[in-house]
């Protein structure tokens, strides 16, 4: 009895030891703060503003500590920075735009989403600046010049002071397009930290007193926090690889001549509806990015000058005007500032003469045939040459592509005479000598 007291008593003090040390350790994660993390590595468009904006309202709803952006971008559209600007401006939660990995940078529309943080921090080897803005189309006229500039470099003020910033040095990256190392950012006041990774830059950062844009104060508890990191959906990634102008005229182009070669061989199916797919995919595609109408209309000249020099032929002039065309276009298609969210030159350069070429080819053809009548039997023979196998007066027997038909003549006509088939009834063909036969079809 004493035994199986003791034994009792024992496995009742085990069983309070380790609700004792699970209560801990829950404790110790309750504890324990989160951060959200989100890697934007993509140029500043309507996909990147969309995740960042959605990456945002999920902090505020789990109540993360912190939403850490790590940035590498070298810049992108005007409209979606401010839409992204704006959402790290009214977060409840401290918004931290960390450049990085070494050898990143934040460049053009980047750096304005860098000022706007609650915390900027870059890695070693990382650059920021060079914030000038690029005109979409080409550089307009001086006032209007002055204008558009002097509207960022309001907006880059009106929280760069906020945030207690080097207003100067953040003008000077708009105005004469600055660009700063990290170690020269920080000492601009640019940035509040250099961290090589993100552990450290949370341990840096840790019981920082920063002020909101509304004006309240947040002190951060980020040590040793739990980084989750925030995914990108199926339909984020799908649009940012379709944001790609490259994809994206290739698809459009791809998507026409399948619908192309669907009605020329109509009941095929498969290439009629791949086509239309690829064709609404480009347009979509194409629809999240600045286009130049001036382009659009160079494309339509383009297809127009092709079917012409199809249907009329022009010696190839229409042709390769078409073509020249058709370059153009698609090199001025998307009025982007930067390079990145443009069509590539060797892409628009390689589409213009394949798709030129193909579709010159393919409607010739098409046209060709359209104008050639399906003929079976007879039909098929008229306009060809003949031999008489034997005099005809008028009648006899003549040999056409290889066939004995017989055949009537208009005047007497001597074995091995040449002739050509002028018409028929039924199956008796109508043959004229091929000389007299050859005056009235040329003035035909």
């Amino acid at each position: 009895m004493l035994r199986h007291a003791s034994g009792f008593k024992f496995r009742e003090l085990f069983s309070l030891i380790a609700m004792i040390g699970l209560a801990s350790a829950g404790a110790v994660r309750a504890q324990q703060p989160v951060v959200d993390k989100l890697v934007l590595d993509d140029t500043i468009q309507s996909v990147s503003a969309g995740l960042l904006e959605r990456a945002i309202a999920h902090a505020n709803s789990q109540g993360a500590a912190a939403l850490l952006i790590e940035i590498n971008t070298p810049g992108g559209l005007v409209d979606s920075m401010r839409t992204m600007a704006g959402a790290i401006l009214s977060s409840r939660v401290p918004i931290i735009v960390y450049v990085a990995p070494a050898g990143a940078r934040a460049g053009s529309a980047g750096f304005f989403l860098l000022e706007a943080a609650d915390i900027a921090a870059m890695a070693p080897g990382t650059n920021a600046g060079a914030a000038h803005v690029v005109f979409e189309g080409g550089k307009p006229d001086e006032v209007l010049s002055q204008k558009v500039e002097n509207d960022a470099e309001a907006f880059l003020r009106s929280y760069v002071a906020k945030r207690n910033r080097n207003t100067e040095a953040a003008i000077a990256a708009v105005a004469s397009s600055h660009s700063y190392t990290a170690e020269e950012a920080l000492n601009q006041h640019l940035i509040d930290v250099i961290a090589p990774n993100d552990a450290q830059l949370l341990d840096a950062i840790d019981g920082r007193q920063i002020t909101l844009i509304d004006g309240s104060k947040l002190t951060l508890h980020t040590k040793n926090a739990q980084i989750e990191v925030v995914q990108p959906t199926l339909r984020e990634n799908l649009l940012g690889w379709l944001v790609n102008p490259n994809i994206a005229l290739l698809f459009l182009v791809g998507g026409a001549l399948l619908i192309y070669l669907e009605f020329n061989t109509p009941g095929t199916i498969v290439p009629g509806a791949l086509g239309t797919l690829m064709v609404l995919l480009g347009i979509f595609a194409l629809d999240l990015l600045p286009i130049r109408f001036t382009a659009v209309l160079l494309l339509i000249a383009a297809f127009a000058l092709m079917f012409l020099e199809a249907k009329f032929g022009g010696h190839g002039a229409l042709a390769l005007t078409g073509i020249v065309c058709l370059t153009f276009g698609t090199l001025t298609l998307v009025a982007a500032p930067i390079p990145e969210l443009r069509v590539n030159p060797w892409v628009a350069v390689g589409v213009s003469l394949g798709f030129g070429t193909i579709t010159v080819l393919l409607v010739r053809l098409a046209i060709r045939a359209r104008r050639l009548k399906a003929r079976l039997g007879a039909d098929a023979l008229v306009g060809s040459e003949a031999s008489a196998m034997e005099p005809l007066a008028p009648e006899g027997h003549v040999l056409v592509e290889g066939e004995i038909w017989l055949a009537v003549a208009s005047e007497p006509v001597p074995a091995g005479a040449r002739l050509r088939v002028v018409g028929h009834e039924q199956y008796l063909l109508r043959v004229a000598p091929a000389e007299s036969a050859a005056t009235p079809r040329t003035a035909a």
